[in-house]
């Protein structure tokens, strides 16, 4: 009889450096020879949900300045090449990832963790972010290591899904997820309103989870994936000169309306909404979570946990809904169904069944 899956802890780390209005007013500069676009930034800039965001890397005095860190990497006219962003996604994605480790495995023994699962989109090196995490956090060398790459925000919800597997197939097996992402390595110079807007949606954050068989926490009870025909163009991720390149359409919230009426039958197991009394969904936006809210007819509060996580950090990608759910193991209660969503490039939503209350 397969092992039931449960996720036993979650912790979470961001930088130090809260950079929100520091990036919106740089945003604003770049629209300064037009100020009908500037009005229309500001407008929707200010109805985006969002109050923080934070950065590995520390703002520059003034957003007007030279250099838009203090560093001095991110010169006017001059932002740093694809090669010089890894390198400080390799410098800082570790220190951040141990953060969130650090906290998650407090008190465990941890030459018992088997399995490890990183998460990331944000920056490539090898030897990697998963030889990192074991070196500086004193995991066991033979641990079996996978890494989750380039599949964007709804990462997280793939490397639970194949911690339950592992669990389901190794009872004894004990996984530990790492979801680290700096986006805001990828902060371009932009007079394009779209793209700044999408860039204003982004900041860099860490997620750690344990995932085994021991029956406290949230139980992982299935899976389900929802590919949103003809849509493929509407959220894309590629790899430039200059950074990675996000396109992430006005259309996409009005895509995953469309989509989810038909497909919430197959996403909840032939079970009602009314029967979810827990909503884990990737907070892309305010207007995702719009989209979500009203095509599934929820109560104004249902997504409260999504909207506080959007509001407090703003979108990093796969690392966001690990936030959502820490929310919810950290405020136990009575048994209770839940369904966590998360949406990323294809357009895809990878979605779960999970529960609490044992």
């Amino acid at each position: 009889m397969p092992s039931h899956a449960y996720i036993n802890t979650i912790a979470t780390a961001v930088p130090v450096h809260d950079v929100h209005g520091f990036f919106l007013r740089f945003a604003g500069l770049q629209l300064a020879d037009d100020s009908r676009l500037r009005e229309v930034f500001n407008r929707m800039a200010e109805k985006g949900g969002i109050e923080h965001r934070f950065s590995c890397f520390a703002p520059a005095a003034d957003p007007d300045g030279a250099s838009l860190d203090a560093a001095g990497v991110f010169r006017r006219g001059a932002f740093p090449s694809t090669a010089r962003r890894m390198q400080m996604f390799s410098a800082q994605a570790p220190v951040l990832a141990q953060k969130s480790v650090e906290r998650v495995l407090l008190g465990e023994e941890r030459e018992r963790i088997t399995h490890l699962i990183v998460t990331t989109c944000t920056g490539f090196s090898a030897p990697g972010l998963d030889l990192d995490i074991i070196a500086r956090c004193g995991l066991p060398g033979s641990i079996e290591r996978t890494i989750v790459g380039f599949m964007g925000c709804y990462a997280a919800i793939t490397a639970l899904k194949l911690a339950r597997h592992m669990v389901r197939s190794q009872p004894e097996a004990r996984v530990l997820i790492v979801n680290a992402e700096l986006c805001t390595l990828h902060l371009k110079e932009s007079a394009n309103l779209q793209e700044l807007l999408s860039f204003c949606l982004w900041g860099d954050g860490a997620a750690a989870a344990l995932v085994s068989a021991r029956p406290t926490g949230i139980g992982l009870d299935g899976f389900h994936a929802v590919a949103i025909p003809d849509t493929r163009a509407l959220m894309t991720w590629d790899i430039g000169d200059d950074g990675f390149d996000m396109v992430l359409s006005g259309r996409v919230p009005g895509a995953i309306h469309n989509a989810l009426g038909s497909a919430i039958g197959g996403i909840l197991g032939g079970r009602r909404v009314a029967d979810i009394d827990h909503w884990a969904i990737h907070p892309g936006g305010r207007s995702i979570l719009d989209a979500v809210e009203r095509a599934l007819d929820l109560a104004p509060d249902a997504l409260s946990r999504s909207r506080d996580v959007l509001r407090a950090y703003g979108n990093m990608s796969s690392a966001t809904v690990m936030f959502v759910l820490k929310t919810m193991l950290d405020a136990p209660a009575g048994r209770a169904r839940g369904c966590g969503m998360a949406f990323g490039p294809g357009l895809v939503a990878e979605t779960m069944l999970f529960h609490t209350g044992g």
